[in-house]
């Protein structure tokens, strides 16, 4: 199948209907698309919509299953996050406060549904509080994300229920957004521009070529391997340029390319979440326990939906297997014990198992602040030692928030800087 389009595609070039532009010379000649994304996850349909509209090239997103954005795009607590746990200098913070300004545009732009709900991080002990400091610090003195804080009182007065027994910071640009309808705008705004989507089109192996000498891998184009129908009979398409932002499958794709020497490892923190079916209390915002280093995550939160449904989670139980989905109902007490720090009122007995998702770490303990030891930063960068290859690691959250500033990113590192590429703008 994805054969065909990419012949198709040609037939059209040849005919005058598309240009390919030169990214690289020795490639162009022969190159069936002048981009290959893999991945079609929210981020990897930013990033193909935004290469999508260089003027004259030609896009094939690659996505293995046999729709786009089922896995952890899809699984998620579908917050457009504010930017304000990952420290100034981090890619996570720039993008993610790039992203959602991006996001937000986008999402008016195009009728996707989203919500600015705003958010408390609140705090119960002194510890806790110590921690809102440093957030709020962070906000004030290197990032610019508004944040106000709240007294115990004033929790009391506004809070629906919610505890807050050291104060709580208020993030006002913390929102919830449709992750389905902005998956299906993006696929939209991607064919648009030309775009080619190929599913059902698991990568088995990717080759960089080169015309020799000196000349680094990748240079004369890539070569990519696809199983091509049920028969899983292999076809291969040629791209110009290579980018791999296949999330969960990330590390497999990076690991067919370079050498044993620098294989990488992904680890999973599954995520379970649990619905809640009361109609008290009544929340109207996301609430979110104060950080804790080296918890792995941001706590068992409370998220709204767009019907204005709760839920809550997600927690962090690691797994070995990616496609280990089955939320795990032995958890609900303990995520109970959690909430009711936060939200005494909760009914417990509301509460059911709802879904699970899967967040792809580099690391066996991951950590939601770039203080603690373990933080592990986004990877979106050129690979030393090849040319025209985009890797893409470790995007968990806020990966969705980040999306558009990543392909922003994408875009820059294979076409230079661009007046877009104001990180904290």
């Amino acid at each position: 199948m994805l054969a065909r389009r990419a012949a198709k595609f040609a037939r059209l070039s040849s005919q005058g209907h598309v240009r390919a532009s030169s990214f690289s010379s020795t490639a162009a000649a022969s190159a069936d698309f002048t981009h290959a994304v893999i991945g079609g996850g929210v981020v990897g349909l930013a990033v193909a919509r935004q290469l999508a509209l260089r003027p004259g090239s030609s896009t094939v997103l690659i996505e293995r299953h046999s729709a786009v954005g089922t896995e952890t795009s899809s699984r998620s607590s579908e917050v457009v996050h504010a930017g304000i746990y990952y420290g100034g200098s981090s890619l996570k913070a720039r993008l993610c406060i790039r992203g959602k300004h991006l996001l937000y545009a986008l999402c008016e732009e195009h009728g996707v549904a989203h919500r600015r709900t705003g958010k408390w991080l609140v705090a119960q002990t002194s510890a806790q509080r110590e921690a809102l400091d440093r957030v709020y610090a962070l906000c004030r003195d290197e990032i610019g994300v508004p944040v106000t804080w709240l007294t115990q009182k004033e929790v009391g007065e506004r809070g629906e229920g919610v505890r807050a027994e050291a104060g709580a910071l208020e993030s006002p640009t913390t929102g919830i957004v449709d992750s389905h309808g902005l998956m299906l705008c993006l696929r939209g705004l991607f064919e648009e521009a030309g775009g080619v989507v190929a599913l059902n089109s698991p990568v088995r192996d990717i080759r960089p070529l080169s015309p020799g000498g000196a000349s680094p891998p990748g240079s004369a184009g890539w070569e990519i391997d696809v199983s091509d129908g049920p028969d899983g009979a292999i076809s291969t398409v040629t791209a110009e340029t290579l980018v791999n932002a296949a999330g969960l499958g990330s590390v497999s794709i990076h690991n067919m390319i370079v050498p044993p020497s620098r294989h990488k490892q992904l680890f999973y923190a599954k995520g379970n979440y649990f619905s809640y079916s009361a109609a008290r209390p009544k929340i109207s915002r996301l609430i979110y326990p104060a950080p804790e280093p080296g918890a792995g995550g941001l706590g068992t939160h409370l998220t709204l939906d767009m019907a204005g449904r709760i839920r809550f989670g997600p927690d962090v139980e690691w797994v070995d297997d990616p496609d280990n989905l089955a939320v795990n109902a032995s958890r609900l007490d303990q995520a109970v014990a959690e909430i009711k720090k936060y939200l005494p009122g909760v009914d417990a007995g509301a509460l059911v198992a709802d879904y699970a998702g899967i967040r792809p770490k580099l690391a066996p303990k991951g950590a939601a602040l770039a203080t603690d030891k373990s933080f592990e930063d986004f990877v979106v960068r050129k690979e030393d030692g090849y040319q025209g290859w985009v890797n893409l690691l470790g995007i968990e959250s806020p990966g969705l928030t980040s999306s558009l500033a990543i392909a922003e990113r994408v875009d820059q590192l294979f076409y230079g800087q661009t007046s877009t590429c104001n990180w904290l703008a």
